[in-house]
């Protein structure tokens, strides 16, 4: 059975449907896919499904095999449960989108730093796979945060991602782009961490749907180089409370 590219609540994601490109529902329900290849199907509503502006109908190997997804309660639960806590000064919330696989790709980027203030971006990648629309928002959740940050996190909910470049996955392919992701970490008090997918973590939905915002536009829009703020030295200080009061 084929795939359609439809809108859910906002969002571009692969359907099920008959050859004719009409929506395949049983029970009222379709099957849908965020991803091609995050082993998670889910199914949506019918009249929360509309084909999206251009859609190509795409052929069944273009999603892998995947279990059924759990209930949305249960997978918020999972999700509080398995989300790791964060601590760091600086987080980075970073996906990749691609409409096929490979097709056109995306990546979106949430970025939050000291005092909780938040920096969002978003890149076009032109026609990439999944796994490099993953690596480069990762790549580029790094690139933003100051070298000097005392503390950083990069958060991803590809498993591929965290294991080619923390866990000595052997890579057919990216070598390139793993390379720079691993020179942007090198020497920094940096870590990457795994947070489900699709699962109701926050910042990760919102670096999802800029990572669609992206190919659903052909467009980016890049984050920006930012700066640790650092406290005053202790002659600044002194200077600085030795000036009268006003």
């Amino acid at each position: 059975m084929p795939w359609i590219e439809a809108i859910l609540r906002g969002q571009t994601v692969l359907a099920r449907a008959n050859a004719s490109g009409q929506l395949l529902a049983e029970g009222g329900r379709v099957e849908v896919r965020y991803k091609p290849n995050d082993g998670r199907a889910y199914r949506a509503s019918v009249a929360n499904l509309s084909p999206a502006p251009g859609g190509r109908l795409l052929p069944d190997e273009t999603c892998g095999p995947a279990e059924a997804a759990a209930p949305s309660g249960a997978r918020t639960k999972a999700a509080t449960a398995a989300a790791p806590r964060l601590n760091a000064s600086w987080v980075a919330y970073t996906d990749g989108a691609c409409s096929g696989n490979p097709g056109p790709a995306g990546s979106g980027m949430v970025v939050i730093a000291p005092g909780g203030k938040i920096h969002e971006g978003f890149e076009y990648l032109g026609h990439a796979t999944n796994n490099v629309a993953e690596l480069t928002a990762v790549l580029r959740g790094a690139e933003c945060i100051p070298r000097d940050a005392d503390s950083a996190e990069v958060v991803t909910d590809s498993k591929y991602a965290i294991g080619v470049l923390t866990k000595g996955w052997k890579a057919k392919a990216n070598q390139d782009l793993i390379h720079r992701i691993r020179r942007a970490l090198e020497g920094r008090h940096l870590r990457l961490v795994y947070v489900p997918g699709h699962a109701g973590v926050p910042m990760n939905e919102r670096a999802d749907e800029l990572a669609r915002e992206a190919v659903r536009t052909g467009s980016s829009r890049p984050l920006p180089r930012l700066v640790a703020e650092k406290a005053p030295d202790a002659a600044v200080r002194g200077a600085t409370e030795k000036l009268p009061r006003p």
